[in-house]
């Protein structure tokens, strides 16, 4: 967990080592910058999320727990799901943007402007159905019928 952060700065600066080096900026440039930005925001619950089913799995620790929630509680677990994406999308478009100012044409960047485009659109539809709970909240399913 430790070594995360210096792999997320390794990524960073080969990324700018190669659009600096005249490489025409592509989606493997992009999804550099959509995995530091997702590594910043759900790096510390993925690997805590691992960490519970390999303790499981390899070295007889606890079951993980996966409560099933309904009503309001999830409605907010949706809308916190909804906002550490926003997080995560607003610190990816600040990479992005700055892989397109620091190449500087257009041209070479036109991949990067469409990947922000699209995950616009995933962060749009995202809110669409995280925040659809909030007015229609998941209801609990009756067994006994």
């Amino acid at each position: 967990m430790l070594c995360t952060p210096l792999i997320d700065l390794v990524l960073l600066a080969v990324t700018v080592i190669d659009l600096r080096g005249g490489a025409e900026a592509s989606v493997v440039h992009g999804i550099a910058a959509i995995y530091i930005a997702v590594s910043v925001v759900y790096g510390h619950s993925m690997i805590k999320w691992a960490d519970v089913r390999f303790a499981h799995r390899f070295a007889e620790g606890p079951a993980p727990v996966n409560p099933k929630v309904y009503g309001k509680e999830h409605a907010s677990r949706e809308r916190q799901g909804w906002y550490k994406h926003l997080l995560a999308w607003a610190i990816g478009c600040v990479i992005l943007y700055g892989m397109i100012l620091m190449v500087n044409a257009e041209s070479r960047t036109s991949g990067l402007s469409q990947l922000i485009r699209t995950w616009s659109l995933v962060l749009g539809i995202d809110f669409l159905v995280s925040f659809t709970y909030t007015f229609w909240p998941r209801r609990h399913k009756d067994t006994a019928a």
